[in-house]
């Protein structure tokens, strides 16, 4: 069984991720993580030196690579990683996908908190975060609405959230 885990930032899906590797007894993998731990670089560090085309082409490889291994496995997405490539045909083929959907208001208020974690949104104005939030699910609602289950987290406990996902599967 290999589980993709979908969604925006602060969605929840490395706290879920590693919560239901636990309990399933699954190896759990954040693709970030994988990334950096292969290319010997952080993300922020590709983005800088080599760019985001070149980040999205190994994003791309590395999720084929995973997603064709003879392994079961919990596996956590970037926010955009859906949207590239061929990752969404490659997720929904060879994989259960799960999109964690959390509303514009649950990710403002996570990420207001997670600010200094998040380089992305570190220099984004308070008063402009919820419009960004906001533009970037618009554009990634669609690719999201394609994984097999979707699961709201608004208002709920990990462990809610986990036991509507196991009951799902």
């Amino acid at each position: 069984m290999k589980i993709v885990l979908m969604g925006y930032m602060a969605s929840g899906k490395s706290v879920i991720g590693n919560t239901l590797a636990e309990l399933l007894n699954l190896p759990f993998i954040d693709l970030d993580n994988y990334i950096e731990e292969e290319e010997q670089m952080t993300i922020s560090d590709i983005f800088s030196k080599k760019g985001e085309i070149y980040f999205r082409k190994i994003e791309n490889k590395y999720l084929d690579l995973l997603l064709n291994k003879d392994a079961n496995f919990i596996l956590s997405l970037g926010g955009g990683t859906p949207c590239y490539a061929n990752n969404l045909k490659l997720i929904t083929y060879k994989s259960t996908a799960i999109y964690l959907n959390a509303s514009i208001n649950t990710i403002y208020e996570r990420l207001l908190r997670e600010r200094e974690k998040r380089p992305v949104v570190m220099n984004i104005k308070d008063t402009h975060l919820k419009e960004f939030i906001a533009k970037h699910l618009f554009e990634r609602n669609p690719f999201y609405q394609e994984a097999h289950y979707q699961v709201s987290v608004d208002n709920k406990s990990v462990k809610e959230v986990i036991d509507e996902i196991i009951q799902l599967l």
